[in-house]
């Protein structure tokens, strides 16, 4: 293509050339286009109650069932599974009943603690006594604590001749499984925990007795 080009009063014809690599190409044309275009299909203004797609899966995001949640792929429709008959967690094989439920081979309470009280398992006690115990029964032990001062509950003495004579293994029962208005606390103190409590229990019962004889 030729056009004149003027140059003040005079003027001239001089072939003006386009380069083909300035032209955009027809690709990138296309690719700016596709882009417009699924800008547009997302932009478009509906909700949808599905999840928006993850590009990169992680272990963020995964199939997967929370606890006590429904499952439609379970005959009875729950997504936690009851243990194979027969199985033992593991840690959980609790042969010594000793141990763990404070009785001998016969079924009664144990006389004495099967855990020896060493300055460790006393010290032990006296941090859960504190946690667990120590809001009903007072830092003493005479029941006079924030539950029978604000709330008007009776709560028994550690040193009420029932609690003085009654055997190890029945205050490791009283522990596990409650007993009148005390809760279980089977669940939150383990069986080690609540030995250690009831060597810490004895404790105390034998210096409020040793502080009687000396008056």
């Amino acid at each position: 293509m030729v056009r004149p080009v003027r140059f003040g009063a005079a003027a001239t014809s001089e072939p003006v050339r386009h380069d083909p690599a300035s032209r955009p190409s027809v690709s990138a044309a296309l690719a700016v286009l596709v882009a417009l275009v699924a800008l547009g299909a997302a932009c478009r203004g509906m909700t949808s109650t599905k999840p928006p797609v993850h590009l990169n899966p992680s272990m963020d995001n995964q199939p997967k069932a929370r606890a006590q949640s429904e499952s439609e792929f379970f005959y009875d429709g729950a997504s936690m599974r009851p243990p194979v008959p027969g199985t033992v967690a593991r840690g959980e094989l609790r042969e010594d009943r000793a141990f763990f439920e404070g009785k001998d081979a016969a079924g009664n309470d144990l006389v004495q603690s099967p855990v020896e009280a060493t300055a460790a398992v006393l010290a032990r006690g006296a941090e859960r006594y504190r946690i667990y115990c120590q809001p009903c029964h007072d830092p003493r032990g005479d029941g006079k604590g924030v539950l029978a001062e604000r709330g008007g509950v009776p709560t028994t003495s550690l040193y009420d001749p029932k609690v003085l004579n009654a055997l190890d293994g029945h205050l490791y029962n009283v522990i596990t499984n409650g007993q009148g208005l005390m809760q279980s606390y089977r669940w939150p103190i383990p069986p080690a925990d609540r030995w250690a409590i009831v060597a810490h229990v004895r404790q105390m019962q034998q210096q409020r007795q040793a502080e009687r004889a000396a008056k």
